[in-house]
C-alpha cells in the first residue's frame, strides 16, 4: 500500500484545507506483490498476539502514511464517528454485491462501536464502495474519485478518506473484479478497512492486511483487535499519539475478549 505523492495540491496527501476545523483527504492505492500461486485467502494459524505487538500494529497503522508532504498531518486518529453508511455501486460484469455485503455484515458484526448499514440511496452514503472491471478504473477513479478528468490513476486499487477533527465524514473505494478473485478479495477487505481509519501500512506486520507483502485476503483476527481498538470509546478522532498511546495497554485488555 503507497500514498499517492504526484498530486500534493489535490486529493493526494490528506490536503490541508484551511476551514475553521481543517479537512483531510486521504487517498491510498493497492500495489499489491501478487503473483502465480498466490491462494484465494491465507490459511488461518492460530496466534496469540501480545499486548506490545498490538499496540506497536496499531500505532503503525492509525498513524502516519507511507508517504507524505508539508501540508499532510497524518498523526491525527481518524475514524467515524456515527454509523457508517455503506452504498455499493457494482459496475462490473460480474454481480459482486453479495460478496461486498456479506463483508460489510462482517465489518458490522466483528467490530464493537461501529455501526454499519447498507442503504438503497446513494445520497445517503457516506462510504461509496466502487467494483469495476479494470478497463472501467482509469475513468471510475479520476470521475468519482479525483474529479479530475486528466489526472494520473496510480494503484490496482483504492480508497479516498476524508476527515477532520470531528472523524471521517466520507469514504469512497475503488475494487477491481475481474483480475481474479485473489485480487478482489484483498482489495475489497484492505481497501474497505481502510476506509475506516487505519491508512497506513507497514511491512513487519506479517499478521495483517496492512502490509502489501501479506497474502491476506480475509479480515485476520489481528486487523480485528486492531479495529476494535480503534473504536474503543476511549480514543476520539483528532487525538494524537501521545494521547492514545498510554490508554492502548488497558484497551487491549478489553478488546481481546471480542476476537478471541
Amino acid at each position: 500500500m503507497a500514498v499517492d505523492a504526484r498530486r500534493p495540491q489535490t486529493e493526494s496527501l490528506n490536503l490541508f484545507v484551511r476551514r475553521p476545523i481543517p479537512t483531510f483527504v486521504v487517498l491510498i492505492f493497492c500495489a499489491l506483490l501478487t503473483g502465480a500461486g498466490l491462494p484465494g485467502s491465507a490459511r488461518a494459524t492460530p496466534y496469540t498476539f501480545s499486548t506490545e505487538e498490538l499496540v506497536d500494529g496499531f500505532l503503525k497503522t492509525v498513524f502516519g502514511l507511507e508517504y507524505r508532504s508539508w501540508s499532510w498531518q497524518p498523526y491525527l486518529v481518524k475514524k467515524y464517528a456515527g454509523p457508517v453508511r455503506f452504498y455499493v455501486h457494482n459496475m462490473a460484469r460480474k454481480n459482486r454485491k453479495p460478496t461486498v455485503y456479506r463483508f460489510i455484515d462482517q465489518i458490522g458484526a466483528s467490530i464493537r462501536g461501529l455501526a454499519t448499514t447498507i442503504v438503497a440511496n446513494p445520497a445517503e452514503a457516506n462510504f461509496h464502495v466502487y467494483v469495476v472491471d479494470r478497463s472501467q478504473y482509469r475513468d471510475v477513479v479520476r470521475r468519482q474519485i479525483y474529479k479530475d478528468p486528466n489526472a494520473d490513476v496510480p494503484g490496482r486499487c483504492l480508497v479516498r478518506v476524508v476527515s477532520d477533527s470531528r472523524g471521517i465524514s466520507q469514504s469512497a473505494a475503488v475494487i477491481v473484479s475481474d483480475e481474479g478473485d485473489f485480487l478482489f478479495r484483498r482489495c475489497l477487505v484492505e481497501e474497505l478497512l481502510q476506509g475506516l481509519g487505519p491508512m497506513n501500512d507497514d511491512p513487519s506486520l506479517s499478521h495483517s492486511v496492512f502490509n502489501d507483502r501479506s497474502r491476506h485476503s480475509r479480515f485476520t483476527s489481528f486487523d480485528r483487535l486492531i479495529l476494535n481498538m480503534l473504536y474503543h470509546p476511549r480514543i476520539k478522532p483528532g487525538m494524537r499519539p501521545a494521547q492514545v498511546e498510554p490508554l492502548l495497554p488497558s484497551i487491549v485488555r478489553e478488546v481481546r475478549p471480542l476476537v478471541n
